[in-house]
């Protein structure tokens, strides 16, 4: 059970902290993207260089910036007897953040379908687009995949390299049915040779909360004035080849039993950018002024296989 709570959370909390343009409700993507027994993305693994590209020109790293281009060849993640999935196009100055242009397609005589991304992947950093489309029997949509997440932003992304998709088209009514499709591809907007993977440099106050073979945590700080309240600043490593859940259970604060809004899922080989916090409310029933301990359960695991044993359970004490 909190297994399925911590998925359902990490859902909700980026619902509440993203701007969504879903067609359908949340309660319905919610329950659809609950783990089954097999695992959320298939082996197929397509990769997509968008167009041709100068070789002379630098390769970017952090922070650097180089222009887009603009030759952008379609990208075909999903073309079969029941639907079709095509990036047509990117829109990096669009208003709402970097976005991705796609063309759906229901073939299907009699069933409508959902498109949507699971989670995804900019230069190895998690940044989840939050991107669903419901299509009717036998119609056809344009859409936009748009990433708003300011964490880029903050963290200085550079230009736009390596776009991962983790993509899913199902059956929107009848959720027992086999995905009609599912697909893992990388987009290349600068050429796959011109890819790269964000680099996090070590800060003098960072602090290592785990450091296992498959996961690291490092505390990177605290922000009483978190926009959401109190918060512990985290940054996440999956060193695996699997979906993880990172995870708090039985948290205090002060010595009072206060349930944060936090939990993470991270995907294959990447990295993320999180923080676990409290509403002021919370602080104020319980007549806190001034943090002085933290702590939890915390817990990694696989999150596509619910049998398995957790990767860790380490309790934590934090002293801000």
């Amino acid at each position: 059970m909190k297994r399925a709570a911590a998925i359902i959370l990490s859902l909700v909390l980026v619902f509440t902290f993203s701007a969504c343009k879903d067609k359908e409700s949340s309660k319905e993507y919610l329950n659809r993207l609950l783990p089954t027994a097999k695992p959320a993305v298939s082996e197929n693994d397509t990769t997509a260089d968008t167009a041709a590209h100068d070789t002379s020109e630098p390769t970017p790293g952090n922070g650097d910036k180089i222009e887009e281009v603009h030759d952008f060849a379609e990208i075909t993640i999903v073309d079969n007897e029941y639907c079709s999935f095509i990036i047509t196009g990117i829109d990096p100055d669009n208003m709402w953040g970097y976005t991705l242009k796609a063309y759906l397609e229901n073939k299907s005589s009699d069933k409508t379908y959902m498109f949507s991304v699971i989670n995804a992947t900019i230069n190895g950093v998690q940044s989840d687009p939050i991107f669903g489309s419901s299509v009717a029997p036998g119609k056809k949509a344009n859409e936009d995949i748009t990433f708003s997440d300011t964490t880029l932003d903050k963290i200085d992304i550079g230009a736009v390299t390596d776009i991962q998709l983790y993509v899913r088209v199902y059956d929107n009514v009848d959720w027992m049915a086999d995905n009609i499709a599912e697909e893992t591809i990388h987009i290349y907007p600068l050429g796959e040779e011109n890819a790269t993977i964000f680099v996090r440099e070590s800060q003098p106050d960072d602090v290592m909360l785990i450091d296992i073979d498959e996961a690291s945590v490092i505390l990177t700080g605290y922000d009483p004035d978190n926009l959401w309240g109190y918060a512990v600043d985290l940054y996440l490593v999956n060193k695996t080849d699997k979906h993880l859940m990172f995870s708090a259970d039985n948290v205090s604060v002060n010595g009072f039993m206060m349930e944060p809004y936090f939990a993470k899922l991270v995907s294959p080989g990447a990295i993320a950018f999180s923080s676990m916090s409290w509403s002021e409310s919370s602080f104020v029933d319980n007549g806190i002024t001034s943090v002085d301990e933290i702590e939890m359960l915390f817990s990694i695991y696989d999150s596509d296989d619910w049998l398995s044993d957790n990767l860790i359970d380490q309790k934590l004490t934090l002293n801000p």
